[in-house]
């Protein structure tokens, strides 16, 4: 069950209509703290120059990522991003966190994976191989 209550239909395809320029810049700077000094050359190649797009499915909030050479930034809403994922909060906070992995969410239903399902996995992997992004014993990165 979700920490966060789901807004009503018609005011979470209200809050999809904003744009996602302003939250994606903020988690771009996040995950250039928190991500990018984890990743080596490799995963850096294999990951950089796709548009990854993140729900939040009680909001209908979402982020469109993109990694560069310089690191993240915002994707912008032009195009069909190469891989759409769609999850409840509490789920990308427990994957975050290091206390749920990504299959198990899949296959609870908790986290929705659209578009390009290699670099999904691609994704998933690498951030299997890296570890959770926020230490739960100090509460910090």
């Amino acid at each position: 069950m979700s920490m966060l209550p789901s807004l009503p239909t018609h005011w979470r395809q209200r809050v999809a209509r904003l744009p996602s320029r302003p939250p994606s810049t903020v988690l771009a700077l996040a995950l250039d703290r928190l991500l990018l000094p984890r990743l080596d050359a490799s995963q850096r190649q294999s990951l950089q120059g796709q548009t990854v797009e993140i729900e939040l499915q009680e909001l209908g909030a979402r982020v469109r990522l993109r990694l560069g050479e310089r690191g993240f930034r915002a994707a912008g809403e032009g195009g069909v991003p190469h891989l759409r994922l769609r999850a409840r909060a509490d789920a990308l906070w427990r994957l975050l966190r290091g206390q749920d992995d990504a299959d198990r969410l899949f296959f609870d239903g908790a986290l929705v994976m659209e578009g390009d399902t290699e670099y999904g996995l691609i994704l998933k992997n690498t951030l299997d191989a890296i570890g959770p992004l926020w230490n739960v014993a100090t509460g910090r990165p």
